[in-house]
């Protein structure tokens, strides 16, 4: 049986922070155009600010969907499955707004994400996510599934980029600066990533 919560706090936070995968979805308004649904792993790259506000790092990838999506509409939703554990599954229906590099705000909300390392993976954006609607439903249908590690692939990749090089990375890829929809995406050149909070 469904229930809804005000707030992300409690046991429910607790299975929000505690879990090493969840998923996003977005769509744009044309009702021909592309849904998108995103795996987002890389413990620590999500943080609950408070009580209806998430927000998660969005890394270097060959595409900008989700990007284009929230800049066009700003719809999102976010999903955790329980693969260890009590059966759950936790969504968060909400609007999503993508913070760039560029963005005066960037530094202070980067200073939240204490267990990752920033200089890899390709840091693009972090995406802050405002609860309209948070949920948690039976997840009797999802299998045990036994997490081992994250995959070191991606930052391997990516931590061989500089900011120039990486700029250059996404201006190669047809679906970075806009969406397969033709929306507008990543905006490149790609800012420097600015130095941290207070330093």
């Amino acid at each position: 049986m469904g229930k809804t919560h005000e707030h992300i706090a409690g046991r429910l936070r607790t299975f929000i922070e505690e879990q090493p995968l969840f998923f996003t979805a977005t769509a744009p308004l044309d009702g021909d155009g592309t849904v998108n649904l995103s795996p987002k792993g890389v413990r620590g790259s999500l943080v609950v600010v408070d009580g209806t506000t998430v927000a998660y790092l969005d890394f270097a990838g060959s595409n900008a969907e989700t990007i284009a999506h929230l800049r066009e509409n700003g719809r999102i939703t976010l999903m955790w499955c329980a693969f260890q554990g009590p059966p759950d599954i936790v969504r968060v229906h909400g609007r999503g707004e993508p913070v760039f590099r560029d963005d005066p705000r960037f530094p202070g909300l980067l200073a939240l994400f204490d267990q990752v390392d920033h200089t890899s993976h390709g840091l693009r954006a972090i995406i802050v996510v405002t609860a309209e609607l948070i949920r948690d439903t039976c997840g009797f249908a999802v299998p045990f599934l036994a997490y081992e590690q994250d995959r070191p692939l991606h930052a391997d990749r990516f931590a061989r980029e500089d900011d120039e090089s990486l700029s250059a990375y996404f201006e190669k890829k047809p679906d970075i600066a806009t969406s397969v929809d033709g929306l507008p995406g990543l905006p490149l050149p790609l800012p420097p990533m600015p130095a941290p909070s207070g330093g």
